[in-house]
């Protein structure tokens, strides 16, 4: 597995580089998976492919502080990140792991993986609902997905030392919640794992066996994308 430390420019091409990465992996013109990981330097609000605009996010409070709201090509509700919000992708080979692509195992798979890499950082953490990393009961990682024929994305947030008053600030309660929730508003429900970028990031590279080597991202496809799709209020605001 490949090793990719890398945060672009903006917001809008780190989300498209994945989809850039995935749809060459379909096209067969890329064949490693990797572990990604990005860092967050602004505050933003991500809400999955079928999630409703004006019911996910505080839109008024998004607009008023001009914070961005994008939508990702993978499922899930909407998250909220910023500095001290790490951001990781798998992406997976489904003809060396078939496996995967049952939902179900995909989740509990990729959840394993993170609780055995994170464990000995956060003793506590276990795997929670669909695809929650919890702490005693409070929410530190959103994950989602998406299945394509050939190659499974997964990916998702750690909340390390955030502002998490920033999640009440630019989130509505969500739709749909796991049972363990039990309607707790934000603040009550998330918490931070406390550890710096650096020693997660090591953790989830020794965790996944991956290895850093030279890579030429999709830049140009990725471009395209950004201006296409990812600044485009006809794809993040469609609904």
């Amino acid at each position: 597995m490949l090793f990719i430390d890398s945060t672009l420019p903006t917001v809008a091409a780190n989300l498209a580089v994945e989809e850039a990465l995935l749809e060459l992996a379909e096209q067969g013109n890329w064949d490693r998976e990797y572990l990604r990981i990005w860092q967050a330097h602004e505050v933003f609000a991500v809400i999955g492919r079928g999630s409703k605009y004006s019911q996910e996010v505080n839109a008024s409070a998004c607009e008023n502080a001009g914070i961005s709201v994008f939508r990702r090509g993978s499922g899930g509700a909407a998250i909220v990140a910023g500095p001290g919000c790490l951001l990781y992708a798998v992406m997976l080979s489904l003809r060396l792991r078939p496996e995967l692509q049952m939902v179900d195992v995909a989740h509990e798979f990729v959840m394993q993986q993170m609780v055995a890499a994170l464990k000995p950082i956060a003793p506590q953490l276990t795997f929670a609902g669909t695809c929650d990393l919890v702490i005693d009961g409070r929410k530190v990682s959103g994950n989602s997905l998406r299945v394509r024929r050939d190659w499974l994305l997964y990916h998702g947030t750690l909340l390390l030392d955030m502002d998490l008053q920033d999640i009440d600030r630019y989130l509505n309660h969500p739709p749909r919640e796991p049972e363990y929730r039990r309607h707790r508003n934000h603040h009550d429900f998330v918490a931070n794992i406390g550890c710096s970028a650096e020693v997660a990031s090591q953790r989830l590279q020794q965790q996944w066996q991956a290895e850093a080597g030279e890579v030429e991202l999709p830049l140009a496809m990725t471009d395209e994308l950004v201006m296409q799709k990812y600044t485009q209020d006809s794809w993040n605001k469609q609904r």
